[in-house]
């Protein structure tokens, strides 16, 4: 069985609100767009989608219809500094700060305005003690 497309699906209470945030933010534009479910592709690779859902929508099972929490989305990006100079300039809730990690990542986190934690990140070659953990040595700092 092959599978045709992935991605997350993030239910919350205000739909056009979180969906306005990626579309303004992390350039995103709708695909479908309703009341209760938008469904966003990014501008920049079409690869890269991600869905809004009424967290009380009936086609949610019953005992699952909360807001998503605990989540963490990670966007890949070539440049996390100009990520981090807009994110800035937009007064987005900045939670850590823009700065390099031993494990391989240039990196940043702020959330949307349901609370969905953002990292935007870059690979970048890790300390000698973490290219250890690769399992594939290609993919130090992809």
């Amino acid at each position: 069985m092959k599978t045709t497309s992935y991605y997350p699906v993030i239910q919350v209470k205000d739909v056009q609100d979180c969906a306005n945030f990626y579309i303004e933010h992390l350039r995103f534009k709708p695909l479908f767009d309703s009341n209760w479910y938008v469904h966003l592709q990014s501008i920049d690779d079409p690869m890269v989608n991600l869905a809004i859902l009424q967290f009380d929508h009936e086609t949610i099972p019953p005992a699952h219809r909360h807001e998503t929490q605990g989540l963490i989305l990670n966007f890949e990006v070539e440049d996390p500094d100009a990520w981090f100079e807009r994110a800035q300039k937009a007064n987005l809730n900045i939670l850590k700060p823009l700065q390099d990690e031993e494990f391989g990542q240039r990196h940043f986190i702020t959330q949307d305005n349901s609370g969905i934690l953002i990292d935007i990140i870059k690979p970048i070659e890790p300390s000698a003690e973490h290219a250890a953990d690769f399992t594939d040595p290609a993919a130090i700092g992809a």
